[in-house]
């Protein structure tokens, strides 16, 4: 099967992922799941954060297991697992068996983006990595932008509980290409690789400040991420006053937008490259500047017009997609020689406690405040964060100390 083709399928996989993962929320903006599960809006913060407690805390053991064992059969067990248990969230009946699920189904999909990214990593060369993560990663905003309209209308139709089944059964279907073309060769190619250029230890990575960066700019990128997720929809429908419909189209256009900037950020950032660009500088020129966009979502937050809050939504999330593929593919780039699949895991753990933290900060501060303005003026303060981390500790200079010292 062609790499191209494998690029593809992976971005199939981690948009499956993602539907799993986010069709909760559309179910929690619906009148009828919260009454029939009884939830407090501190609770709907909880259940919006229990996926990311197993599945954050698992990222670096989950790269362990790819670098280990490789990518193929993993992750298929892995997919099948996860989709096991979001097809069981249909038979939740309250508060703690949807919270033990969500636990569950975190566990299920830790291994998606080590895996993934290892793939890439020994498949693909650096001057057309950004364009391939770029699809790759298009798949985490497809995966909301399609299930979000997707469960309201599997919802409206068929109820909560056909919704999550009926996702989750058709989900499967991804595993038949998958085992049928993909080879495991990916530790033959990292032997390979690791013979003509000596390994970094990962545990020297903790040793400099650009690791820190990468970690701190990952959680302020997917902070925001994040709350768009699990938050967008019950933003839309409560402080906007649309329609659950309505919803799921504008939450298609955030998500969908971002992916679709996502891939041409990233093939633009390769094409520079391979005009002779330098890699480091390119990257996080396009990093810096989706944060910046990002930031813009304050301005609609603390509008009075819906129209002018509807635009910002959008905008902010289209414009972080000149981030997506490149903060991705620029730690790839200042530790080529780091295990593929802990670095992975390391900077997904990062990225994964901003999902743990930001529907709970949420939560609370609109129980709070009675109002979406603080939740919001909170993502600015540390989109400013990530913003800073990336111009001042993410430095080429900083990583080649730590590879010449070890």
């Amino acid at each position: 099967m062609h790499r191209w083709a494998i690029v593809w399928l992976l971005c199939l996989g981690v948009l499956i992922a993602y539907i799993d993962r986010t069709n909760l929320s559309v179910a929690l903006a619906t009148r009828e799941f919260r009454e029939a599960l009884q939830l407090s809006d501190a609770e709907r913060g909880a259940l919006n954060s229990a996926f990311f407690w197993s599945y954050a805390l698992l990222q670096v053991p989950a790269g362990m297991v790819v670098d280990r064992f490789g990518v193929k059969w993993p992750f298929a067990i892995a997919f099948f697992f996860w989709s096991l248990i979001s097809g069981a969230t249909a038979l939740a009946t309250g508060f703690a068996s949807l919270l033990g699920l969500r636990v569950l189904l975190g566990v299920g999909e830790a291994l998606v983006l080590p895996a993934s990214l290892r793939w890439i990593r020994f498949h693909i060369e650096e001057n057309r990595r950004g364009t391939a993560v770029g699809i790759f990663m298009a798949g985490t905003k497809f995966g909301p932008a399609v299930g979000a309209p997707l469960s309201a209308w599997l919802t409206a139709l068929y109820g909560w509980q056909n919704m999550f089944l009926i996702l989750a059964v058709g989900g499967l279907v991804w595993l038949i290409p998958w085992i049928a073309f993909v080879k495991d060769d990916d530790r033959q190619l990292e032997a390979a690789a690791a013979s003509a250029a000596p390994a970094l230890p990962f545990s020297r990575l903790l040793a400099t400040p650009v690791i820190w960066g990468v970690l701190l700019g990952s959680f302020s990128y997917n902070y925001f991420v994040y709350y768009n997720m699990t938050w967008l929809p019950a933003y839309f429908v409560e402080h906007r006053g649309l329609s659950l419909n309505s919803m799921g189209v504008y939450t298609m256009f955030s998500f969908g937008g971002m992916a679709l900037v996502a891939i041409a950020a990233g093939w633009t950032a390769d094409t520079l490259i391979s005009r002779g660009g330098d890699p480091v500088r390119i990257r996080k020129l396009f990093t810096c500047a989706g944060l910046i966009c990002a930031s813009t979502e304050v301005i609609g937050a603390m509008s009075s017009s819906h129209s002018v809050a509807v635009f910002f939504a959008v905008f902010s999330m289209c414009g972080l997609g000149l981030a997506t593929a490149n903060y991705w593919a620029l730690t790839q780039t200042l530790f080529p020689g780091a295990a593929v699949g802990r670095i992975a895991g390391l900077q997904n753990f990062a990225v994964n406690s901003s999902g743990v933290i930001a529907p709970l900060a949420t939560g609370w501060l609109k129980q709070a405040t009675g109002s979406y303005e603080a939740p919001m003026q909170a993502i600015w303060v540390i989109l400013l964060i990530g913003l800073g981390s990336y111009l001042f500790l993410v430095r080429r200079t900083r990583a080649l100390n730590v590879a010449k010292s070890s």
